[in-house]
């Protein structure tokens, strides 16, 4: 199974470091966050991507051409002109990168990339920006057993702030980074049919809108749920946490 990788967005609210780099190649630990996805999908057994590019998406045409360099120690013989690369390290990946425009919207980019996925029974599809201890082979399971043309996966939104339970100005309890205590969102991870192409329509499609709503009305959608860690990477406080997360060695998403 292919997995298609939304990687062509501004990532305006990450300004402080998305002026340089697309947001999927924002580091996590000193890796692209783009890589901690894929990395979740190849412990699953999903080794072959397609990668929606737009926004600088040179930088990641670059990364990838120049892989082997950020993995591996390198020696520069500057008088013979030579590199030797030692411990050369390579994942097991297949990797399609295609310019889906600056502009194009996600159900957009979604239907730029159709001649990749068009004869599979099933594909996955996510965002860039974001990570969690997501089952996916649970999760293709699940989709196959439904047999509808679509699978979300719906989590909590996660919190931003901590709760205080008070009584006046009196602090009763307090909760450091609670859930955010409503309803299940869209966490993306999806599992989709390559029927769901027929419902997008241009490049200006925004996937969250009329596809999924159509799909909903059709009941051809299913969520799959997720109670535990999904955390988007939205701003530079999000950023800061996954790093947190990641430097205390305590990073869920983690699972290779």
């Amino acid at each position: 199974m292919k997995a298609i990788i939304l990687a062509g967005g501004l990532g305006s609210r990450l300004s402080e470091e998305t002026q340089q780099k697309p947001k999927p190649m924002v580091e996590i630990g000193g890796r692209p966050i783009l890589w901690h996805i894929m990395k979740m999908y190849s412990h699953h057994g999903i080794h072959d991507f397609v990668v929606c590019c737009g926004y600088k998406g040179y930088v990641i045409k670059e990364y990838f051409a120049n892989y082997f360099l950020h993995m591996s120690d390198v020696t520069f013989d500057l008088v013979n002109n030579r590199m030797d690369v030692h411990e050369r390290y390579a994942e097991p990946w297949r990797v399609t990168l295609v310019d889906t425009g600056d502009a194009t919207q996600t159900g957009g980019r979604l239907r730029r990339v159709r001649r990749y996925v068009s004869e599979d029974e099933a594909f996955c599809f996510t965002y860039g920006d974001g990570v969690g201890d997501i089952d996916i082979t649970a999760l293709i399971r699940f989709h196959r057993a439904h047999g509808r043309q679509a699978t979300l996966t719906s989590t909590r939104q996660p919190g931003r702030f901590g709760a205080l339970d008070m009584e006046g100005d009196r602090v009763l309890s307090f909760r450091e980074k609670p859930d955010g205590g409503g309803g299940m969102v869209n966490g993306g991870f999806f599992v989709l049919s390559p029927a769901v192409f027929d419902l997008i329509d241009s490049d200006e499609t925004v996937w969250e809108g009329p596809p999924l709503e159509a799909l909903a009305r059709s009941g051809q959608l299913r969520a799959y749920r997720h109670e535990g860690f999904w955390q988007p990477m939205d701003t530079l406080r999000d950023k800061n946490y996954l790093e947190q997360l990641w430097q205390g060695g305590h990073a869920p998403w983690k699972s290779w």
